[in-house]
């Protein structure tokens, strides 16, 4: 099986929601350690959420350039968003996402990778897709709002996003994810060897 991560689950004694939040919440957990000792661990729970690397026909990447508020910068990211509803299915909540922040719409659709962001304090799961053969969307365009209404789009060759992550210019945890993660499928054994685009997510469970 090689190495895998796997699901263990350490005894809770106690837990609280001192914040909740629009989307998300903070909770505090009790928590037996292997010897017996029992600590506070605060962390985020999040819903989860989806992320697109959406490739061209030349071989460029989609880009937003958006502000971010927590760490005051703009940041180029690949278009993502929110699990909006429990149970949702990620292929429909990442074909909803670049539609409403790219405007189009893709024919191939493969899971790239599912990360755990930062599992050290916030439970938030994303996965990741590839969606190839893009076009632009039918009907009207989705009316952007707040820190979305100031969002710049690009198309950006992959070595170019390469070159950036690896410059540490580019900061993004799913764009860096996402093109490291193409650029080593490309070198190797190709996108075919992909999982299909509603392969099964424990983290978030969902019905195809």
């Amino acid at each position: 099986m090689g190495f895998q991560d796997t699901p263990e689950e350490w005894p809770v004694t106690a837990t609280e929601t001192p914040f909740r939040g629009n989307k998300t919440s903070v909770r505090t957990d009790d928590v037996v350690m292997p010897d017996g000792t029992v600590v506070h661990r605060d962390y985020q729970v999040h819903p989860g959420s989806v992320a697109v690397l959406g490739l061209d026909d030349e071989g460029r990447v989609l880009v937003l350039r958006q502000y971010r508020h927590p760490v005051r910068h703009k940041l180029w990211e690949i278009p993502a968003g929110l699990l909006d509803i429990p149970g949702e299915n990620p292929l429909h909540a990442a074909q909803r996402e670049l539609y409403e922040e790219a405007y189009v719409k893709a024919e191939d659709w493969r899971v790239l990778t599912d990360v755990y962001t930062t599992p050290g304090g916030c439970d938030e799961a994303v996965r990741i897709f590839l969606a190839r053969n893009i076009s632009e969307a039918d009907g009207e365009r989705f009316e952007v709002a707040e820190e979305e209404a100031d969002m710049e789009l690009a198309r950006v060759p992959l070595q170019e996003l390469v070159r950036g992550v690896l410059a540490g210019d580019l900061h993004n945890n799913c764009l860096v994810v996402g093109v490291l993660s193409l650029a080593a499928v490309l070198a190797g054994d190709g996108v075919e060897s992909l999982r299909p685009a509603e392969a099964p997510w424990p983290a978030r469970p969902f019905e195809a």
